[in-house]
Parts: structure tokens; C-alpha cells; sequence
């Protein structure tokens, strides 16, 4: 990526720029993944519903997972009537679940309540799953912990004597952001010892997400367990990755807006703010700058342009003293950015820039005060 070449391309900040050969390449090799492993993948919507995304998914992968009535709809609009669209949620509605049943070829159960709730004759020809809480955390912090105590994600296994003969699959996901498959084979061997005798009668397994996948550089212990799966029990397996395969296709351009000390430190006003990438303040995530040198003489808080006191994307180091006016990039802002992106304090959404497999420039959405004043008064 020439830097230069970016800053130059967008017309105004704050921005958000995606690069179509970097989508490419991360679904390439979850491509190459599910070839060697025999599994089925599906593309997790939640990290960017992006059209464009979407139709790169459409065109390299499987199906797509969801997790509410609108992601279901518009995986379906993308889909049309070919392909997986599997969805487990603690939200789901009595209204919505037999539309659900026309949009999804699979539903997951997220609690046995949720199960005995819906009249299963009325969700014929939609495979049923249940989600399973294996009861084995990974995750250090609880905020993105799915088997936490008091879990609201799945049915405690430990709760469950046998699989309801008419469930069809199960669906677990008890990693976040992981980088070795060592996680997954440790759930899998507490599945296989709890349900033994009753794997081999299912149509289906889904492993979740929360694996870096194209950052995992050994991913034969993944190869080797999918197949083992597919012989053992005669089933179909599903893998459902958002981040891995949008995580680093995105960039975050802003502009230098106002420049003082404070405190004996130097800190520069941004026209972006973290709530435009809110996993900055909700995970302490620190983004990558660009620009940044790690052993640079002069160092400056980069604040984002809200009265939110912790609106900080954190102390950066430079060769020179950067000046009001100049261009900042921050790059791997592609997962969970831009459908968390807020308007806090009445500041608009950055634009969107799609960057194609030519290098070529398009925007591709823009907001306004236009569509500030319909959120708030229609």
C-alpha cells in the first residue's frame, strides 16, 4: 500500500477505505482451507455487512452466518435461492422465527427454553441445531467470553443428559481472536466424551468462530480434526470466521484538526473519533498508525473530536512533529468498525472507499446531515 497514493485518493476525511485484493487474498486461503479439510465455510456477517463483502463472500464460500432477522434478510438478498445461511441467537423473536425459517437452512436453539418454544411442524425443511456451551473458557477477559459463569451463550453442557432426537447439528463458539487451534481440539474432545453414542446420528457440526485464520501459519492440526469428523462420524462440518477475513482489509483515514500541550504532553485533535472504531474504548484495542515510528524522537496523544474524556486512540511516536492539516492512517480497522460506528455528539459517519483489484478508487457511500436529522426526528 502507498500511503501517499491513499491520502491522496480520498477527497475529505474522516474515511474508511477497504482494499478488495487484501478481501481476496484472506478468502483465498480459507479457500485453500476448506479443500484440504473437506469442511464447509461460512462467512460470519456480524464483522462488516458490507455489500461489496458480501458478494465476495457469495462468490468464494458457502453460505453465510447470521444472527438476527435483518442479517438473515439481507444474507438472503445477496444469496438469492442458492447457499447456507445458518443462524443461533439468545434474540430470537416469536414473531420473527417463522420468517427465519424461510430466510435460514438452519436454525440453532440457543437455550433448551428456546427449543420447546417454537412448534417444530411448523419448521419443517430447516435443519435444527442447538447451540452447546462446552464449559471450557479461553478468552481472558469476560467481555468476549462466550463459556463465562452465568453464560448466556448456549446450553451448559453439563446440563444437557442427550441430544433431542429431532436437532440435527450442534453449534458451539468458545474463542475470540485466537491464533492456534489448540482451543478447538480441547472442545471437541469434551463434545466427543459427552456425546459419543449420539454425534454419529447428526447431519451437522458448526465449530464457530474467533480464529484468526490467516494468521495461524501450522493449520494442519485443523485439517487433520475436520477429517477426522467427516470419517468418524459421517457428518458435515462448518466453520463460520467474520474477523479473519476482514480484519486487516480496512483503513481509517483522518485529518489533523487542532494541536496543544497539555500537561507537558503534545496532543493532536483528530476529525475521527474512537467512536468510529468504538472497539478502541470498549477492548483498550490499539490501532496500527501508519505513519507511526516506534523509536521516533517526538510523541503525541492522538484524541478523537468528541467530549468523551477516554475518546484516545493512544500515545504515538513519530520523526517529526506532525501539524494541523496533515492526513493520519490507521489500518486493520476492517472488523466490527464500521456496523459499530456511531454519530456520537452529532459527528457524521466517515465515507466509505472501495479499493479495487486495479487500485482504483470508488466511493462508495457517503453520509449527511440529511440522514443525522432522520435518525432523530424522521
Amino acid at each position: 500500500m502507498n500511503l501517499n497514493v491513499l491520502k491522496d485518493n480520498i477527497e475529505k476525511t474522516p474515511a474508511y477505505v477497504f482494499d478488495e485484493n487484501i478481501i481476496d487474498s484472506n478468502l483465498s486461503q480459507l479457500i485453500d482451507l476448506k479443500h484440504k479439510s473437506g469442511c464447509q465455510v461460512l462467512y460470519s456477517i456480524k464483522a462488516l455487512p458490507l455489500g461489496q463483502v458480501l458478494s465476495k463472500a457469495k462468490d468464494y464460500l458457502d453460505g453465510l452466518s447470521v444472527s438476527s432477522l435483518f442479517e438473515a434478510r439481507l444474507a438472503r438478498e445477496v444469496l438469492g435461492d442458492e447457499g447456507v445461511i445458518q443462524i443461533t441467537t439468545p434474540g430470537l423473536r416469536d414473531g420473527e422465527v417463522y420468517e427465519l425459517k424461510e430466510l435460514c437452512t438452519h436454525i440453532s436453539f440457543n437455550s433448551i427454553n428456546q427449543y420447546h418454544r417454537f412448534d417444530k411442524k411448523f419448521l419443517l425443511n430447516t435443519s435444527l441445531g442447538l447451540r452447546i456451551n462446552p464449559k471450557i473458557s479461553f478468552a481472558i477477559d469476560d467481555r468476549f467470553n462466550p463459556c463465562r459463569h452465568y453464560s448466556k451463550l448456549g446450553v451448559g453442557i453439563d446440563s444437557l443428559n442427550s441430544i433431542p432426537v429431532d436437532i440435527e447439528g450442534l453449534h458451539f463458539h468458545t474463542v475470540f481472536s485466537h491464533q492456534d487451534f489448540l482451543p478447538l481440539e480441547q472442545t471437541v474432545a469434551v463434545l466427543k466424551k459427552k456425546f459419543s453414542d449420539e454425534l454419529g446420528r447428526l447431519k451437522w457440526l458448526n465449530l464457530g468462530g474467533g480464529y484468526l485464520y490467516n494468521q495461524i501459519v501450522d493449520q494442519q492440526s485443523f485439517i487433520n480434526l475436520v477429517k477426522q469428523l467427516k470419517t468418524e462420524f459421517d457428518i458435515e462440518v462448518y466453520i463460520e470466521p467474520g474477523k479473519s477475513v476482514v480484519n486487516n482489509t480496512g483503513y481509517l483515514v483522518s485529518t489533523i484538526i487542532d494541536s496543544f500541550s497539555s500537561d507537558g504532553k503534545r496532543v493532536l485533535v483528530l476529525d475521527t473519533s474512537v467512536n468510529h472504531n468504538p472497539e478502541v474504548f470498549e477492548y483498550q484495542k490499539t490501532l496500527t498508525l501508519l505513519e507511526e515510528n516506534k523509536h521516533g524522537y517526538f510523541s503525541c496523544i492522538l484524541a478523537g473530536s468528541s467530549c468523551l474524556a477516554g475518546d484516545l486512540f493512544g500515545e504515538y511516536h513519530f520523526e517529526k512533529l506532525l501539524q494541523v492539516g496533515d492526513r493520519i492512517v490507521f489500518s486493520n480497522v476492517g472488523a466490527y468498525s464500521l456496523i459499530k460506528a456511531n454519530r456520537f455528539n452529532g459527528y457524521n459517519l466517515p465515507d466509505i472507499y472501495w479499493i479495487d483489484k486495479a487500485n482504483h478508487y470508488t466511493l462508495i457511500k457517503s453520509s449527511s446531515y440529511e440522514n443525522y436529522q432522520k435518525q432523530w426526528i424522521g
